[in-house]
């Protein structure tokens, strides 16, 4: 099979053997992957993938069609839409992977925008709800609110029936923002259109200060994205004040169980909105195979609206 393979810190395109499906484990001819942030850091020697999956190749989400059953898989057949989380080689031809970790395409998503589907609304759906227990009529405050997880977070947020407000650097890209439910505004200043009860921190180190003094008594900051650094000054007396949560995660590293109960969870939740309607992902380009260089310097270079995804 042909993959995205990094090598020296370059996007290369190169042969790879064909995977063969284990126990409990499924053959998926990749029709979509997107990119996400965590491809940029693993292209920067930053974020290796987990034990057990492909070193060199990237890529964290896929859809496709299932080739193949292993011993002892049985939830899908041969043909059947499929997507998925991966802890890695998700761009490429060919993956493997445990049938618990596969949901079925709902029928209203075409392959690219199944293919940006599940890596964003999975993390979106763990921060918001496992995480910060965001409630309706909450005050939810989305750093990075064009870009994918960014877009999905607003969409469960108001479909949750929490109040929505978004920051997004580029004016460009701000009503259309808007028109996925969210208040949109600019960044630099943000704290002042506080307080929140909520903050999904997607930018990274340098919103630290000004979110704990946008944070509402008793509110929650959850950070999943480090892109723009890792390292803040924190006063600790502010979010003592405001008996302020700050909390972090990360999903690539989550052993198999926990990432089957996220899976599970977006089946129930919100795979029925897809369904309805009332959730889409904005795709901003695609890109073949042959053409992964050029969409990571596209994903590298910002202001995007939306998802990233390549087509194998």
């Amino acid at each position: 099979m042909r993959a995205v393979t990094i090598r020296d810190n370059e996007i290369r395109v190169e042969q790879h053997p064909d995977p063969q499906p284990g126990k409990d484990e499924v053959l998926v001819r990749v029709r979509a992957a997107g990119l996400n942030g965590a491809d940029m850091m693993q292209r920067r020697g930053l974020y290796p993938a987990p034990p057990g999956w492909p070193a060199d190749i990237p890529g964290l989400e896929i859809a496709g069609e299932v080739l193949q059953n292993g011993p002892g898989a049985s939830r899908f057949n041969p043909g059947d839409r499929v997507m998925a989380i991966v802890g890695g080689g998700g761009q490429a031809e060919l993956a493997t992977l445990h049938e618990r970790m596969l949901m079925p395409v709902p029928q209203p998503l075409d392959w690219p925008q199944a293919g940006g589907f599940p890596e964003v609304f999975a993390t979106a759906h763990d921060a918001l709800f496992t995480q910060a227990g965001l409630q309706a009529g909450e005050r939810l405050l989305v750093h990075g609110g064009a870009g994918g997880v960014g877009t999905a977070a607003i969409q469960l947020g108001v479909a949750s029936g929490a109040r929505v407000t978004a920051t997004v650097r580029n004016p460009d890209n701000r009503d259309t923002v808007a028109q996925l439910g969210a208040t949109v505004i600019e960044p630099d200043g943000f704290e002042r259109h506080g307080p929140f009860d909520a903050i999904l921190e997607l930018v990274g180190a340098p919103n630290l200060g000004a979110n704990v003094d946008a944070l509402a008594t008793t509110g929650r900051i959850v950070v999943i994205g480090i892109g723009a650094g890792a390292k803040a000054e924190l006063n600790l007396a502010k979010l003592m004040y405001k008996r302020g949560r700050l909390m972090a995660s990360t999903m690539r590293a989550r052993p198999l169980e926990e990432k089957a109960l996220m899976t599970r969870g977006l089946e129930r939740h919100v795979l029925p909105l897809v369904e309805a309607g009332a959730i889409r992902v904005p795709v901003a380009e695609t890109f073949g195979l042959d053409e992964a260089a050029t969409a990571y310097e596209r994903f590298a270079a910002g202001g995007k609206l939306g998802k990233l995804v390549l087509l194998p």
